[in-house]
């Protein structure tokens, strides 16, 4: 059995859970994390075991990954390191391109330079590689283009079906939906699937790749603009402010708690790939951010939602998964409820300093034309 995991970016909100779950499993675990301010912010303390060993590196530098090889060497590697903001990606594109796809070439030369293969490569990849997905419209299943900037402005939030006739969206599968990126984020954590599937071949290493969808809970960055909707209105509604909610309201999205996304990394990590594999991590439910921002505002006593037309260029109109090929392969299936996991977050909220808000994700948005 594999005991010992390295976790890139492992001070973050899923590395620092996933490593009490497997401390407590008993494995010995390392984490490499920069500590970025945009993620950790001033704070000083970390929450991570005793037991953890915490090396300061990063990923983009060559000379850290060779620090960290030379004291540990992993039987399994959780690579969670990554730049994650959509909107943010398109401005700072060459941030996004180091630290996604360098970072994750770094790892590997630094691998090869130590001449240690681990037994598998863990891969935390993102719901954005299916950009817009698959939609239906009648009988016909399409995948249809990017929203454009004029489209967006003009408040034509559906993407265009090629007959004109409504469509809906399909729930994204790993063994069915083709990955067509809509942003620069997208687009470098899907090289990142593609650079370690060459590599993990080439030296008979397992690779699991779990695409995550929008992960919320206790321990997210309360600091990050680009933390996450949920995060941010939760924060909100505790002060009582009115939420505002983009588009028209029915972008969809998959809110997945913390705890079902750690007991699938875990589950991935007991149970190793005996070939590569690639599987969706969500709830396995759509919730519009109209219907999540109303159940955030009820259980805060705010101001009803406000929808404000507002877009961000880079977004998908629709994204949820199809989790049925995770729950037979991991042996695993989410628990947590969204309304519960949202109470949990409040709490959780509560028992921290208070912070001034940060404005949602500073990349400016734009209102439709009037």
């Amino acid at each position: 059995m594999s005991t010992s995991v390295l976790i890139t970016g492992g001070a973050g909100f899923i590395g620092s859970a996933l490593t009490h779950r497997l401390v407590k499993a008993g494995y010995d675990v390392a984490l490499m994390d920069v500590l970025h301010p945009q993620v950790h912010g001033e704070r000083a303390a970390i929450d991570l075991p005793p037991s953890a060993r915490l090396f300061t590196g990063d990923v983009t530098h060559a000379p850290d990954y060779d620090a960290v090889l030379r004291l540990f060497r992993p039987s399994q590697i959780v690579h969670l390191a990554a730049e994650t903001g959509t909107a943010q990606s398109l401005s700072e594109a060459t941030r996004h391109g180091s630290v996604n796809v360098v970072g994750t070439t770094q790892l590997l030369d630094a691998l090869s330079r130590s001449t240690h293969a681990p037994d598998q490569v863990v891969l935390a990849s993102s719901r954005a590689v299916y950009g817009e997905g698959a939609w239906q419209c009648g009988s016909e299943v399409f995948y249809p283009q990017p929203r454009s900037h004029t489209q967006l402005q003009a408040g034509l939030w559906d993407p265009q079906t090629p007959t004109g006739d409504p469509a809906v969206p399909l729930p994204s599968c790993a063994g069915r939906t083709e990955p067509r990126p809509t942003n620069i984020y997208a687009a470098t954590k899907l090289a990142q699937e593609h650079i370690l599937a060459a590599w993990t071949a080439a030296r008979d290493t397992n690779l699991s790749v779990l695409r995550l969808q929008n992960v919320y809970g206790p321990g997210q960055s309360l600091t990050n603009s680009y933390t996450g909707i949920v995060a941010l209105f939760a924060r909100l509604a505790r002060q009582q402010c009115p939420l505002e909610v983009y588009e028209d309201g029915r972008i969809v999205r998959d809110f997945v708690y913390i705890d079902d996304v750690v007991e699938a990394l875990f589950a991935a990590i007991e149970r190793p790939a005996g070939r590569p594999r690639c599987l969706d991590i969500g709830s396995g439910i759509p919730t519009t951010i109209h219907e999540l921002a109303k159940k955030i505002a009820t259980l805060c006593d705010a101001p009803e939602p406000v929808v404000v037309g507002k877009f961000r260029d880079g977004d998908v109109r629709a994204a949820r998964c199809d989790i049925e090929p995770s729950t037979k392969e991991l042996d695993w299936r989410p628990k947590w409820a969204l309304e519960e996991g949202l109470r949990a977050l409040l709490d959780w909220i509560g028992e921290q300093p208070q912070l001034p808000v940060q404005p949602r994700d500073p990349t400016p948005a734009t209102t439709v034309l009037k």
